[in-house]
């Protein structure tokens, strides 16, 4: 099985079920967090990965959990890049993990 065809997500939610929902935009599908979530643990509770490595070598979910190895960054609709796994959910953000055009013109 490949990371794409995954149908279920990666982490899944045990503990600190009663925290407020936020919902963010999510390479255009709405998904919901809880506040309080970093970006990494949003989109890994609602999917199989983090993003598509820019250097053809797979699916990324984040390595060294604390803004140093470079491997959760993701970007917002308007460009700037961020770090998943050190950034909070805030309700309306809106990311792209793939298909980033800024990218393919490089």
């Amino acid at each position: 099985m490949t990371a794409e065809s995954r149908s279920e997500p990666l982490l899944r939610r045990v503990g600190e079920t009663t925290r407020a929902t936020v919902r963010i935009e999510v390479d255009g599908k709405i998904v919901e967090a809880m506040q309080g979530d970093t970006l990494l643990t949003a989109v890994l509770v609602n999917g199989h990965r983090l993003r598509m490595s820019e250097f053809g070598d797979g699916p990324r979910a984040g390595f060294c959990l604390m803004g140093a190895c470079q491997d959760c960054w993701v970007w917002t609709v308007d460009g700037s890049r961020l770090r998943a796994c050190g950034t909070p959910v805030s309700e309306g953000l809106r990311i792209m993990t793939r298909e980033v055009p800024w990218l393919t013109r490089m």
